[in-house]
């Protein structure tokens, strides 16, 4: 080596876009290191911690995690400047062989600077192409409420709508599983806008109204926190208030792997609580709308609420045939009626679960609180046990070929 050279050690520092992060918080609590963490402004990846596990990619509804730049380990982008960022910095041609203005004559690359940009979840072999991230903070959609309906009883106490948004001459193109995020207006406590706050699609791809540009959202408002204190949402109270003509913005669309699958025979196991039950209704009503294609393929839907006042949905969902769906209730709340939970009914039914789980055309969505995951995970598990088949064992398979998708919030 000349006198004078540098060696410098390049590596790929994961970062995070500013400009379609969600502020979500699901990158920090997925990463097991604890290098995700953030600020009002910014969510930041600590390069001290991150270890390339790519942990965070597949859970980011946004695709804001999958992001990498290579740089010179001794000139990483810190926290601070991560915090200040309101766009990612361009790649700098300089990483390869001219890093800062020093004479290199070798160059290392660890094993993080070569290393692939990460996995994202398996979405079901015949799914749709999906559209993601069209719309942007700095430059949202904006659609119009064209329908604000009721779909809990007015005594109930959870109010819960059925909104249906029309983007007009906006291209804005959705599949079955995914979501998009609203951007509330005005401002925060701390004087700075809103995050967005996102909302599975609850209508099919053609549109709450088949050849209208329009999709639906299924909104609870929002008057308590989970631990039951007074609080109220800021997007779910905004939206839940809007009138027919108002407008609001949107962004994304977002997801790329909880979709639906397009082949003949496919069955479909939902799962689902409360709003969750947004896709479910979307994957639904695109099956009821083919029902005369004959294409095949069951329906299995396990829907937990308090009662079936606080149920949305419920009406139409009665009036489906049973060789269509095979709806399974679960009440936790009814007068002289022992809880059921979801994952009590899964029991209950788990020979004709397990008998999916072996379908290779079958697969799984689940869809409500983060509170339910588990539960339903114990259910699977007691079901195969039962059945003799094994849940640890069947569990990686299921994600590994697009059959497992879970959505929890």
């Amino acid at each position: 080596m000349s006198d004078g050279a540098q060696t410098v050690e390049v590596i790929r520092q994961h970062l995070i876009d500013p400009e379609i992060c969600i502020r979500c918080n699901t990158c920090e609590e997925t990463c097991p290191v604890k290098a995700v963490t953030h600020d009002a402004r910014n969510y930041v990846v600590d390069p001290a911690k991150c270890n390339s596990c790519n942990e965070c990619i597949a859970p980011c509804p946004t695709g804001a995690i999958d992001n990498w730049r290579r740089v010179d380990r001794q000139k990483a982008y810190t926290l601070d400047e991560q915090l200040s960022w309101d766009s990612l910095p361009a790649q700098q041609e300089t990483d390869a062989g001219a890093v800062a203005d020093t004479p290199l004559e070798v160059v290392q690359f660890t094993a993080e600077a070569t290393a692939g940009q990460g996995g994202t979840a398996v979405p079901p072999w015949s799914a749709a192409h999906p559209y993601t991230n069209l719309y942007t903070i700095g430059r949202p959609a904006l659609a119009t409420v064209t329908g604000n309906f009721r779909l809990t009883a007015d005594g109930a106490s959870s109010d819960i709508r059925h909104l249906v948004l029309d983007f007009g001459g906006a291209a804005f193109p959705v599949l079955e599983g995914q979501t998009i995020g609203i951007i509330p207006p005005g401002l925060d406590a701390a004087g700075k806008p809103h995050h967005v706050r996102l909302y599975s699609v609850a209508s099919p791809r053609e549109g709450e109204r088949p050849r209208y540009n329009n999709l639906a959202l299924t909104v609870k408002r929002v008057t308590e926190d989970h631990e039951g204190k007074p609080v109220l949402g800021v997007a779910s109270n905004y939206l839940c208030d809007r009138a027919k003509g108002d407008r609001v913005q949107v962004v994304g669309p977002y997801g790329t792997t909880f979709l639906m699958p397009n082949h003949p025979r496919s069955s479909l196991l939902m799962v689902c609580t409360g709003t969750g039950s947004a896709p479910m209704r979307a994957m639904t009503e695109r099956r009821r709308r083919r029902i005369a294609l004959n294409e095949g393929g069951e329906l299995m839907l396990f829907f937990g609420a308090r009662s079936p006042d606080e149920l949305p949905y419920c009406g139409p969902l009665l009036k489906l045939p049973k060789e269509f769906i095979d709806i399974n209730f679960a009440f936790s709340r009814v007068q002289g009626d022992p809880k059921r939970y979801v994952q009590d009914r899964i029991r209950e039914r788990g020979a004709d679960v397990v008998r999916l789980l072996d379908d290779p055309d079958s697969y799984v969505y689940i869809c409500g609180l983060k509170d339910m995951e588990h539960g339903v995970d114990q259910a699977f598990r007691d079901a195969c046990r039962a059945h003799g088949a094994d849940w640890d064992r069947r569990l990686p398979e299921l994600r590994a070929q697009g059959r497992y998708h879970v959505e929890t919030y």
